[in-house]
């Protein structure tokens, strides 16, 4: 219950306030990683293997004391996992920066929308034009819905503060060096891979949130269902195609194409059908977001009292049955190892006793 009363408290504390105009944990947590890393680096996967379980062990391990601290204070716990929920999650700033650009875009207002697209993504805007400034939008909205809300929720739901704070050292790692790049070519392997794994389960549930409330957005989920289902596994990315294959069929266009980015480009294949995206339907992409952010802290904070709670009976149930057969094993054997020895001694004086030792 404190843990569900967390998330549902951090979630409403991001929709409320948004992300910490100053002193943001996330923040200095990059600059610890950024200096961690300029000790480590080297061109290995070793070295980045190393550096990723150090950058991502650190917070798990302060989310774990400080959750073994509060296992005895559920209010205390509560107001630590709402903490902890509001710090990493990104909903509110993410739906604001589509509702700013789509604003730029209606005014024909370029160099306002290229200046803002660094706040949602990493590709050069010197060169883009509202079509694809939009789509850069579009496409990051859905991947980020599934990064900055859903997959945090999810693991707070499983893990607690750990899962929490660990998630979000990952994906902050992932940002810093897993993306492909000379310098972080094999040092960034170990954070982009971890950040994978982490993210299967919440961007596949990502899509099919998505797809589930396509009406929000006067979408239609039959058509968003056969988009997600043919388009998804195209995206270079095992996780992102999730969230924009479902995004592309929700609003009905097609997202994909050739991203440019500061030095270097990338031509990822069509997702979706229809026109390429516009300013009309950044709105439309910043509601379905925040939809999908509610139905996942439904499921999040349901977690912990429905299936959490079974899981964490059903094993201590198990726990407590192999410790009574240990138990009853032991004893039965002592038992009938000392008195058969002693039997066995008594009737051949005591010789009995060596040979059933050896």
């Amino acid at each position: 219950m404190a843990n569900a009363t967390g998330l549902v408290a951090g979630y409403a504390l991001d929709a409320l306030l948004g992300d910490p105009r100053r002193w943001h944990p996330v923040a200095g947590f990059g600059r610890a990683a950024g200096a961690l890393e300029r000790r480590l680096y080297r061109p290995r996967r070793s070295a980045g293997t190393a550096f990723t379980a150090l950058a991502v062990g650190a917070p798990v391990l302060l989310g774990a004391a400080a959750a073994l601290a509060t296992r005895r204070h559920p209010a205390a716990r509560a107001a630590l996992v709402a903490a902890g929920t509001w710090t990493v999650l990104g909903g509110r700033t993410l739906r604001h920066e589509s509702r700013v650009m789509g604003r730029a875009l209606r005014r024909a207002d370029l160099p306002a929308a290229r200046a803002r697209l660094g706040h949602l993504c990493g590709r050069d805007p010197s060169a883009l034009d509202e079509s694809e400034l939009a789509r850069a939008t579009v496409e990051s909205v859905a991947e980020n819905t599934s990064d900055a809300v859903v997959a945090p929720l999810v693991w707070g739901a499983v893990a607690g503060l750990p899962g929490l704070l660990g998630y979000r050292a990952a994906n902050t790692l992932d940002a810093m060096v897993g993306h492909r790049s000379t310098r972080y070519a094999r040092f960034g392997t170990p954070a982009a891979r971890l950040d994978d794994l982490l993210n299967l389960v919440p961007s596949r549930l990502t899509g099919l949130l998505t797809v589930a409330v396509a009406p929000v957005a006067h979408g239609d989920r039959a058509t968003a269902w056969h988009v997600w289902r043919r388009d998804r596994a195209d995206h270079p990315s095992p996780n992102a195609g999730q969230c924009e294959a479902a995004m592309a069929g929700v609003l009905g266009v097609r997202l994909g194409g050739r991203n440019v980015y500061f030095g270097r480009s990338e031509t990822r294949p069509f997702l979706g059908d229809g026109p390429r995206p516009e300013a009309r339907h950044l709105k439309r992409a910043a509601r379905i977001s925040g939809t999908v952010g509610l139905a996942a802290l439904g499921l999040a904070a349901l977690y912990p009292v429905t299936v959490g709670r079974l899981a964490a009976t059903t094993g201590r149930a198990a726990w407590r049955a192999l410790a009574g057969t240990t138990g009853r094993g032991a004893g039965g054997a002592h038992g009938r190892g000392a008195g058969g020895a002693r039997g066995r001694g008594a009737r051949r004086g005591g010789v009995g006793v060596v040979g059933g030792g050896r």
